[in-house]
């Protein structure tokens, strides 16, 4: 997405999260240990079964491969981005391929720091290891119908959680951050009071939270403006446009797309003014895998279109907070960008696991592997079925909190 955005010169928003980075740094270094790249790297003859029954679960849909050799080969050049097509084509060495994949690796951070540096694209952070920080702050505002038997309440956590993701940015790209994307979309009064403090001039989170603490309908006039709780300004995105392009637009030709994409643009453009703002954020992970290409035409045929409206000017949040009407302050009623918490709690599963994180809190204290367990997606996956390696690596994570392993200084 950096490469496309360098490509059409669109001013762009990129979420990157400090775990994600400190993950991608590990890889540069040679660090990562990734069953998978263990069993691109072996010798083909020397795979065990169970690596060769990991390797075809890489394989594109409708690929059977049985050389070993081959099966490597296929599997890595899945894992480039189309954009690399033209220059992959003629590699038939896996070594090579190898070489390529480390050099693409290498280059990930450096690109985002660039085009930050140059303001050809805007960056923010969330916290550290992915909490949904409003049920780190206290549990009990999830308010499910059946809710864990131990409470959980560490606003200190939370605190850390956000001091480490921008301390963590700082150290990355050598400047403090000035946007904040709760994961998960996940705010309340409270937490975004904790942001503010940290040094944070905006947050980002979903519509659903505004119109529940508004106790009002939707209104794209409400929606297009900022607002400010605590010291903080606030965006709301558009759901309906965002959610298009998570979740629907993979499904279209990108010229229909996009022109359907315009389309509810300009209707929105009827209940706004000139300083009016519509935010449109998704998660990186959900849309690309579904759309042809991973998305590229799409993206370019919309980058190049919406430069061309005549109606709108695309515009990154910092640049925006120098020119945006004043914000109106606001009481947040605690959400996420689904509505409510009821993926992350009230399932038996997730329950449990938030009564055993509550445990190890009280025993142990903080440090790094409970901050760890504190990550929402944890809570997100367990109870679903074929989870069982995740189920693993959270109890891991538990048992390494409650052997206090040491902390580990990025």
């Amino acid at each position: 997405m950096a490469v496309l955005a360098e490509e059409q010169a669109f001013p762009c928003v990129f979420n990157l999260v400090p775990s994600l980075l400190e993950q991608i740094e590990a890889y540069v270094r040679g660090e990562a240990e990734d069953p998978l790249e263990t069993a691109l790297e072996k010798e083909p003859g020397k795979l065990a079964p169970e690596e060769i029954a990991l390797l075809r679960r890489f394989l594109p849909a409708g690929e059977k491969v049985d050389d070993n050799e081959e099966l490597q080969r296929q599997v890595l050049l899945s894992l480039f981005s189309p954009l690399f097509s033209p220059t992959l084509q003629g590699i038939k060495d896996k070594e090579a391929l190898l070489e390529k994949q480390r050099a693409v690796w290498a280059e990930v951070i450096p690109l985002y720091r660039r085009l930050y540096h140059r303001h050809q694209i805007e960056l923010t952070t969330s916290a550290y290891y992915h909490p949904l920080l409003p049920l780190i702050v206290d549990l009990k505002v999830a308010d499910e119908p059946i809710m864990p038997s131990l409470p959980f309440r560490y606003p200190e956590d939370a605190c850390v959680q956000i001091e480490l993701g921008r301390n963590y940015f700082e150290k990355i790209f050598q400047v403090k951050p000035s946007g904040f994307w709760p994961s998960e979309g996940g705010l309340s009064s409270e937490v975004a009071g904790m942001i503010a403090r940290a040094g944070f001039s905006y947050a980002v989170t979903d519509e659903n939270i505004l119109w529940k603490s508004l106790q009002v309908r939707p209104d794209f006039r409400l929606l297009g403006r900022p607002w400010s709780c605590r010291g903080l300004t606030l965006f709301f995105r558009d759901r309906e446009l965002s959610d298009l392009i998570s979740f629907e637009y993979q499904r279209w030709e990108a010229r229909a797309a996009v022109d359907h994409f315009q389309e509810k643009l300009r209707l929105r453009l009827n209940s706004l003014d000139e300083r009016s703002l519509l935010v449109v954020a998704l998660d990186g992970e959900n849309p690309w895998a579904g759309y042809d290409d991973n998305g590229i035409h799409f993206l370019r045929e919309l980058y190049s279109r919406l430069k061309k409206m005549p109606e709108i000017e695309p515009i990154c949040l910092s640049d925006y907070l120098k020119i945006m009407p004043e914000p109106r302050e606001i009481e947040l009623v605690p959400g996420t960008w689904i509505g409510n918490f009821s993926r992350w709690v009230g399932h038996p599963a997730k329950n449990l696991a938030w009564e055993k994180l509550a445990r190890v809190r009280r025993e142990t204290g903080q440090n790094q592997a409970l901050l760890v367990a504190e990550g929402s997606d944890w809570f997100w996956w367990l109870g679903e079925p074929g989870v069982a390696e995740f189920e693993l690596l959270f109890e891991s994570y538990l048992e390494a909190a409650r052997e206090k392993v040491p902390w580990r200084k990025s």
